[in-house]
């Protein structure tokens, strides 16, 4: 479904038009490092970008896993220094040093991790960056604002043998672990429809009204930007209105919860290898079909903490999703619950309930992967094929027609304009 007032095409093609042209000029850093730990390390950790979620991460990531928050970097001046009291009140420490910069962070040879919560715009740049200075990365989603920036993180990690973790935690939930096992099991019979709750995707270019610039010590408004596209500052987008923003967010919003659901599906489809490839956009939904002839519905939501509408999939908590089979379903959500037909396969009947939003067992993941240096659970290529499904369901509602991908390139069949979309002018910045 398209917006009402203009064409999603033309806005775009509007703002491709006020777009510095140019690929990324981000500063190189001459330093590679190799560091790694040993199973009885301490993990000294760096945080750029504190935030809401990043404090919550925090809450898991420092208490259980011998791990330590040594520095915080955060363009925001407030933000640095509420965040580090909240680090020191959990670590009963005074000693995380506070960076305006995050490449002064990531100089520091005592840092063996980074956790990056920044807005969506930086997520990959920042997962370079930190690869390239030889730290290992738990990124939170969505991991790459385009198809390219995904592509290019990926090829990052290979290069410097990093370890990356993308925080799409729900794989590491039991409800959703239980709920994956019954679709690879074979106790669902053939799986053929796979359901993805999203937000509706929304387009939106308007710039809020432009105010002073303030002390880059306050808040660096071009650090802030980064690589996205330059607009006039305003500080509501530095407090969150960012969102639904095309210059700021990712895939029309699109991945704000498909980044963790359509992910599910991946491995449900036991496809974490390949994607959809063909991606059919409609009036409140988009379908997505597998070479194997499995498909997946990524159903939109009208209000996605209360939507009653009768199509929606499940009444289980925030990012449902729902597997079926010819011989029953099974669907789950962030409530913890698990509901199946029949409900004699219900594996978690009757046992404690988890949050889907709880990372103790994903940063746990993260951590053990560090210290022996193999795979995590939402390794680089497991975000690399689910973030690219989702760009390229984006797409396809964006352009209002059906879309059709090449899984090992990454680039669509016959449509140089969606092509042209896979990335976006990066800013030419210098801080």
């Amino acid at each position: 479904m398209k917006p009402a007032s203009s064409s999603p095409l033309t806005t775009r093609r509007q703002f491709l038009a006020t777009t510095a042209a140019g690929a990324a000029l981000i500063p190189a850093l001459s330093r590679v490092a190799s560091s790694q730990v040993s199973a009885n390390d301490r993990i000294q950790l760096g945080v750029i970008g504190i935030g809401p979620r990043c404090r919550s991460d925090l809450k898991s990531l420092l208490p259980n896993n011998n791990a330590r928050c040594v520095a915080i970097a955060d363009v925001q001046e407030l933000r640095r220094i509420s965040g580090k009291a909240f680090v020191d009140d959990i670590q009963k420490t005074t000693d995380c040093k506070l960076y305006r910069d995050f490449r002064e962070l990531l100089d520091r040879k005592d840092i063996d991790a980074v956790l990056i919560a920044t807005g969506d715009r930086w997520h990959a740049d920042a997962t370079i960056l930190a690869a390239e200075a030889g730290k290992d990365v738990y990124s939170e989603k969505p991991c790459g604002i385009t198809i390219d920036a995904c592509q290019r993180l990926a090829g990052a990690i290979h290069r410097t043998g990093r370890v990356f973790q993308a925080g799409t935690q729900r794989r590491s939930v039991p409800n959703f672990q239980a709920a994956v096992q019954l679709a690879q099991s074979g106790q669902l019979g053939k799986l053929h429809t796979l359901h993805a709750s999203v937000y509706r995707p929304v387009l939106n270019n308007t710039w809020l009204p432009a105010e002073p610039i303030p002390d880059p010590e306050k808040c660096d408004w071009n650090l802030w930007l980064g690589p996205a596209a330059w607009r006039p500052y305003n500080q509501k987008y530095v407090q969150g209105r960012w969102r639904g923003q095309w210059d700021f967010d990712s895939g029309a919003s699109l991945l704000d919860w498909a980044a963790h659901t359509l992910d599910l599906c991946q491995w449900a489809n036991n496809a974490d290898d390949t994607m959809p490839i063909e991606y059919v956009p409609g009036e409140d939904k988009i379908t997505c079909h597998y070479a194997n002839g499995v498909k997946v519905i990524l159903d939109f939501l009208k209000d996605p903490f209360g939507d009653r509408s009768p199509h929606y999939i499940t009444r289980l908590g925030t990012c449902p999703v729902r597997f079926v089979g010819d011989k029953g379903w099974v669907e789950t959500g962030d409530s913890g619950e698990v509901v199946t037909e029949p409900d004699s396969l219900n594996p978690l009947k009757n046992q404690e309930r988890a949050g889907g939003l709880e990372v103790a067992a994903h940063s746990k993941d993260f951590f053990d992967a560090m210290r022996s240096r193999g795979k995590t659970r939402c390794n680089e290529n497991v975000m690399l094929h689910s973030h690219v499904a989702c760009h390229a369901a984006a797409l396809s509602w964006i352009l209002g027609r059906t879309l059709r991908i090449d899984p090992k390139t990454q680039t669509f069949l016959d449509d140089p304009e969606a092509n042209l979309l896979r990335a976006r002018p990066s800013r030419v910045w210098q801080g």
